[in-house]
């Protein structure tokens, strides 16, 4: 633990760290456990210690100059295998330590916004007297504190957790809609609004508002897939997916963005997908975006980190607006990546779930699905052929499991496009193309260091965006400017580094500005150069790399997020290779078109895990025909982010609710009430 020399408070706080540390790895699946400990063994060999450092000792007993050594060694290692181990090493530590609440105030961290007054302007409710017109996205008022968070609420009539499912279950439905993030939800209060009998399975929990206590420490092991360690096999990429009710609208930054109309003439043109034209999907847009309270950030609303980008895009004569969020009431407080605690985010815990559950759905949470079986043959006509859905439901308190199986003749897969293809591996469905062409819009970030407090943790975390380069050099595919969260944790780990160096860079914790720069990724068209896939162990293997193509637009995503904060007045400008490229001049940037970028040379990030089951009218090369349904196979119909055909270019959260939206309606007046089972349960 001498990683953390030089860090705050490390000596008193070393044991508690590995004690956090060693629960992060508890909570893993044991594949997932038995792969991050190969990455950690290598610390134990004194072999190792002999390369790396020159001591035939192991890490742990090493002293801490020759341990400096040893990792500098590793983080930019030509060995792949060693700058893997070093990553795993340096996130779980790093972040872990920094999400401590007295070592994030430390480095100038607040804290939570409810029961203190705003630190600055962009954060809480305006000091204004009168409110502004209409029904705006942000609070307005004259109110100095957040707004008081009501007593616990009754878990809602139709919500069965975990811990109230005491014997083994089995019954019938309609529809079984598995996920209930941007697809699934909406997909569920579609259908069950149409009539139908939805049952809604759920891996992650049921969180009322009140338990988003805006503590990062607690809240990304429980909100994220993986307790937020979730990573590519290589960890080149770190992956963040929700893993609650709501998915992963119930962290994202709110940000609503339709798919470019040259994305969808894409579609319609090389995937035959004619359902998706611009013109079709237009008014699904709208509606969508009324469902979810869509609306423009005022100008006034924008943190100082999208201050950052509006201003310095402007300087440059770039192309920048407001976004549009689905927030209603949002006081401001930054903590969007770990729940909203006010209610004012617009996710689908707050929108399409309730609605669903209104019209009589039933949701089951913690409820991990293992298989899909197809119990009769397809006669091809009529009722599609009948399922039995196998789940297991898990007491998060006693570790006490029961079995759910639901029989129904129509199925919606909506778990992500890592939980989707490998459900349907494990059930032995699906053609070779699922599981291949994973996109993840590769997202890496800048460091602009100001002369003056930007407190990138406050206030809405992204209000803004930039998509000057959206068609780079006259392309279809570019790369997108926007502002994330700089919460401690998420920081830590994102910026390079450990020890004294790592620990002085978030000293100036107040005063940097983050840009993060989003790659459309897939310019290379029939190159999957990603796949998910289940092993042979059961565990799940995410494989994904830069193309050539992909890669030169990295560079120049990095190249352009950093002349923005150059423009917009910064003091230097810091990018996230291993050792960090330091850019105070114009002149410098060209410094980023010639620094490796290999595996684990520079820190990559998605919060947009996509593809894996892309739809199209040629089975040689999708998974999914335009309505969702899997290929070969009537009554099974994929509704997530794993249909998208390519990268889209934009945040994908519209999208998939607007395919949702139109995938339910296909099967609504194709279905409707006529395949009820009406309630057994047995």
């Amino acid at each position: 633990m001498r990683l953390l020399d030089g860090a705050p408070f490390a000596a008193e706080r070393i044991a508690r760290v590995s004690e956090r540390v060693a629960r992060r790895i508890g909570t893993l699946a044991p594949h997932q456990q038995q792969q991050l400990g190969q990455a950690l063994d290598l610390y134990g060999s004194r072999l190792a210690g002999w390369v790396a450092c020159g001591a035939w000792t192991g890490f742990a007993d090493a002293e801490a100059s020759r341990q400096a050594r040893w990792l500098d060694a590793w983080a930019e290692s030509r060995v792949p295998a060693l700058r893997t181990a070093f990553q795993a090493f340096r996130r779980l530590v790093l972040g872990t330590h920094y999400t401590d609440a007295a070592v994030a105030r430390a480095i100038g961290h607040a804290g939570p916004l409810q029961g203190r007054a705003p630190l600055v302007a962009w954060e809480g409710p305006l000091d204004i007297a009168t409110a502004a017109a209409g029904d705006g996205p942000v609070a307005r008022g004259d109110r100095t504190v957040a707004p008081p968070v009501r007593a616990v609420a009754p878990t809602p009539s139709g919500v069965v957790r975990g811990d109230a499912v005491h014997r083994d279950v089995q019954r019938t439905a309609d529809v079984v809609v598995i996920g209930t993030g941007a697809g699934g939800a909406v997909a569920a209060a579609r259908l069950a609004e149409a009539g139908l009998e939805v049952v809604m399975l759920e891996e992650g929990r049921w969180f009322d508002a009140t338990e988003f206590t805006e503590d990062e420490d607690t809240l990304a092991e429980q909100l994220y897939a993986d307790g937020a360690l979730r990573a590519t096999d290589d960890l080149a990429l770190q992956l963040l997916q929700g893993r609650a009710v709501g998915g992963s609208t119930t962290v994202n930054w709110m940000i609503m963005l339709r798919t470019p109309d040259f994305v969808l003439d894409e579609w319609v043109r090389e995937y035959g997908l004619v359902e998706y034209s611009a013109a079709a999907l237009a008014p699904v847009f709208t509606r969508v975006e009324d469902d979810v309270h869509a609306r423009a950030v005022p100008e006034d609303a924008h943190s100082a980190n999208n201050r950052v980008l509006l201003d310095g895009a402007r300087a440059l004569g770039w192309r920048v607006r407001g976004a549009t969020i689905n927030a209603n009431g949002c006081v401001r407080c930054g903590f969007c990546g770990v729940g909203c605690r006010y209610e004012a985010r617009q996710g689908t815990l707050v929108t399409y779930v309730p609605r669903a559950l209104a019209a009589g759905a039933v949701l089951y949470t913690d409820a991990h699905v293992d298989r899909i079986d197809v119990r009769e043959r397809d006669q091809g006509a009529g009722t599609p052929p009948r399922k039995r859905v196998h789940a297991t439901v898990r007491d998060a308190s006693s570790g006490a499991t029961h079995a759910l199986t639901i029989d129904t003749p129509l199925v919606i897969v909506a778990a992500g496009a890592v939980g989707t293809p490998t459900l349907l591996q494990r059930s032995g469905l699906g053609n070779a193309i699922v599981g291949q062409y994973l996109r993840l819009h590769p997202t890496t970030a800048t460091l602009g260091v100001f002369g003056h407090d930007i407190v990138g943790s406050a206030g809405i975390p992204l209000s803004a965006v930039c998509d000057e380069h959206l068609q780079w050099q006259g392309s279809a595919y570019g790369f997108w400017l926007e502002c994330p969260p700089f919460l401690p944790g998420l920081s830590a780990v994102a910026l390079p580094g450990w020890g004294r160096a790592h620990a002085a860079s978030l000293t100036q914790f107040r005063q940097l500005s983050s840009i993060i720069a989003l790659t459309r990724d897939g310019a290379e068209r029939q190159v999957s150069s990603g796949g998910v896939t289940v092993r042979r162990d059961g565990g799940v293997s995410i494989r994904y790399a830069l193309t050539d193509a992909d890669a030169t637009r990295v560079r120049a995503s990095i190249e352009a997020a950093a002349r923005v904060q150059l423009a917009a007045g910064a003091q230097e400008v810091r990018t996230l290779h291993a050792t960090p490229l330091v850019l105070h001049r114009e002149a410098d940037l060209e410094r980023v078109r010639s620094t490796p970028i290999a595996s684990n040379r520079l820190s990559l990030f998605s919060a947009h895990v996509n593809g894996t089951c892309r739809m199209g009218t040629n089975t040689r090369t999708s998974a999914t025909a335009p309505d969702g349904a899997l290929h070969g196979q009537r009554g099974i119909h994929v509704c997530d982010g794993s249909l998208l055909p390519t990268a889209l270019g934009v945040n994908p959260q519209a999208t998939i609710m607007a395919l949702a939206t139109v995938i339910a309606d296909h099967l609504a007046a194709r279905f409707g009430p006529s395949v009820s089972s009406r309630g057994t349960q047995a």
